[in-house]
């Protein structure tokens, strides 16, 4: 949880500790129950349901290694983000499969990105990890649960979705096998062991830090239902109803506990005294973190009564009690590298990277580039070359040279297939453009540009051609701001940039489609309209205006009559007749519209109609 500082965060601070004093005395830290270092756990794996019916909406690599996939869910009703952070061996063994590890957010999280890549290090750290991290993004207050009602605007169905919509998507698109991981900070720790009692075999190991594990206990509920007010405005009665409900009961980790044998666990908490990561008040041994004090310590005590379940069950489990620390990210970062080791054993992946060297061509480019960081794997076998990849990026080595490809630019080489997709190997390391404000890599067979505010695209084949003739991002056209795409309906390709457009088909060849024209050409339903494709790029004619012809019409344009078009035809060639815009009738001032017994279009000084196949210009 992000918990802000101020009057609220007082009360909650202080709610916390009235509701440990009567308590703690009959749960003290006597609840340790012993640590857990064995090998891993072989629960029988619960299948993903393959007709779950979630889709995919949209992919966005934002670097080779992380990807943002969105997810049509069912349940939900609308599209959730997943970010995957993939696997260390992911590029070198592209025919392999990895575990997952789950790494859930905390009560304020965001719709925008995950918190423990928004808060942490955690992308940089898990690069050298052999497994693939999911990220839920979003579910603030949602505790990771199938509410009861909707709440808030939202329709929360997050176990449905985790549990069976999200696994035959990383199963069939994103190489993850069966074996799976899960943990959580605060409210994530709460549903790390909530989902794996709920779903027994569906995770090897889960992991709690600062959650709540006792939520049915005296004043918890009451104290969860104030929290998630706080944290976005939801109301507790919607997610499992009133207190006394039987769904409160059926996703308490204490009273779920049972369920857990068998399973790899791990519990941390703080004790809400000011510690190493904290702002010191004028008090001593009280942080400025009030409400984090306050959350620190009701994670603190449920997480004792939790773990004197779990040891009066015979149920083993790591039990970390730090002697300080309140409810914030630097702990939950620290708690996640002391539990690594007891996940990679859980899930039987190593816990420290395999040895590599760096040497040859990639060594010499290794050591100019010192940002790149360690190295990840050994040298590999790409198509057309070599490859090794590091902490920070990849090296390629070819004929072509050896270079750097790394970042969103890395991303989007690996959303074009990397070296044996429609780029092929590099040919440039990372280069500035010559307005200061973008990067771009060339390629054997295409260019990939980034911008902070475009993001990064490749540009290929025929539309690279025409806007390398028309001044690459100096033109007319701007940088690329979407990747190219084939058209729906008709043969052909289309790619958006910052001012337009340039579509390409096999019978008009490649042309830009730019600013008010473009607008217009959208209106009249784009290449499937009857314009169809451009057959120019945009000319200039009197007064300012220009014009772009189309396989079907034009599209005119000027600042004193806006942008119309004018199809092929009667009424066309009558225009033509008179001069076009430099004659009589002016600029076109409408699109041909219907009138009793034929069609008519207006222009400055008159308009055109034709009746009966009579045309008639009317001055």
């Amino acid at each position: 949880m992000r918990v802000p500082n101020g009057r609220r965060a007082r009360i909650l601070s202080a709610l916390a500790v009235t509701l440990v004093l009567p308590l703690a005395g009959g749960q003290a830290a006597t609840a340790v129950a012993s640590p857990v270092h064995a090998a891993p756990v072989q629960a029988a794996p619960l299948r993903a349901q393959a007709d779950a019916g979630a889709t995919v909406s949209a992919v966005d690599w934002i670097t080779d290694r992380r990807v943002a996939v969105w997810v049509n869910s069912p349940s939900m009703g609308v599209p959730i983000q997943v970010q995957l952070l993939l696997a260390r061996d992911w590029n070198k063994n592209p025919q392999a499969t990895f575990p997952s590890v789950w790494m859930l957010d905390g009560m304020r999280a965001t719709d925008t990105e995950n918190g423990w890549t928004a808060e942490t290090d955690a992308e940089s750290w898990f690069a050298d990890k052999n497994v693939n991290v999911v990220l839920p993004v979003g579910g603030q207050s949602s505790f990771y649960t199938d509410w009861a009602e909707q709440n808030n605007g939202r329709n929360y169905k997050w176990e449905t979705f985790l549990t069976k919509e999200l696994p035959p998507i990383l199963e069939r698109d994103w190489r993850s096998n069966q074996t799976r991981a899960v943990a959580g900070l605060s409210m994530g720790g709460t549903a790390a062991m909530t989902l794996s009692a709920r779903n027994p075999g569906f995770f090897r190991f889960a992991g709690s830090f600062s959650g709540i594990l006792s939520t049915t206990t005296l004043g918890m509920p009451q104290a969860i239902g104030y929290a998630m007010q706080d944290a976005g405005g939801f109301d507790a009665g919607a997610m499992w109803g009133v207190p006394s409900s039987e769904l409160w009961a059926q996703h308490d980790p204490y009273v779920l506990a049972e369920k857990l044998k068998g399973m790899s666990l791990y519990v941390s908490s703080g004790s809400g005294t000011a510690g190493p990561y904290d702002q010191q008040s004028d008090i001593p041994g009280i942080s400025t973190n009030y409400a984090g004090m306050g959350l620190e310590i009701l994670s603190r005590l449920t997480s004792q009564t939790f773990a004197t379940k779990l040891n009066k069950l015979g149920i083993p489990a790591s039990i970390n009690y730090r002697p300080s620390g309140t409810h914030s990210w630097q702990y939950w970062q620290f708690e996640l590298r002391q539990a690594w080791p007891q996940i990679a054993t859980a899930l039987g992946v190593e816990v420290d990277k395999p040895a590599c060297s760096v040497g040859g061509n990639i060594g010499g480019t290794a050591s100019a580039n010192g940002w790149l960081g360690d190295c990840l794997t050994s040298e590999y076998d790409v198509a057309g070359g070599r490859a090794q990849d590091f902490r920070f990026g990849r090296i390629f080595s070819s004929d072509g040279g050896t270079h750097v490809v790394a970042g969103a630019i890395g991303g989007a080489y690996a959303a074009n297939g990397g070296p044996a997709g429609a780029l092929g190997m590099p040919l440039s390391g990372e280069l500035g453009t010559p307005d200061g404000r973008g990067r771009y890599n060339s390629f054997r067979s295409g260019m990939v540009y980034w911008t902070p505010q475009t993001g990064a695209h490749a540009v290929r084949g025929a539309i690279l051609d025409e806007w390398a003739r028309q001044g690459y991002e100096g033109g007319p056209l701007g940088y690329p701001l979407r990747d190219e795409v084939q058209t729906p309906n008709k043969p052909g390709a289309v790619q958006g940039f910052e001012i337009g457009a340039m579509y390409f088909s096999p019978d008009t060849g490649t042309h830009a489609v730019m600013g008010k024209i473009m607008e217009k050409y959208g209106q009249l339903g784009w290449e499937n309209g009857a314009l169809g494709f451009a057959k120019t790029n945009e000319v200039p004619v009197r007064d300012g205006g220009r014009f772009t012809e189309f396989q079907g019409g034009n599209i005119y344009w000027s600042p004193a009559t806006g942008a119309w078009s004018i199809l092929n035809g009667q009424i066309f060639d009558a225009w033509k007749s008179v001069g076009y815009e430099n004659g009589r009738l002016g600029y076109v001032t409408s699109d041909q519209f219907d009138i009793p017994g034929g069609v008519q279009q207006n222009f400055q000084n008159g308009f055109v109609t034709v009746r009966d196949g009579v045309v008639q210009i009317v001055p």
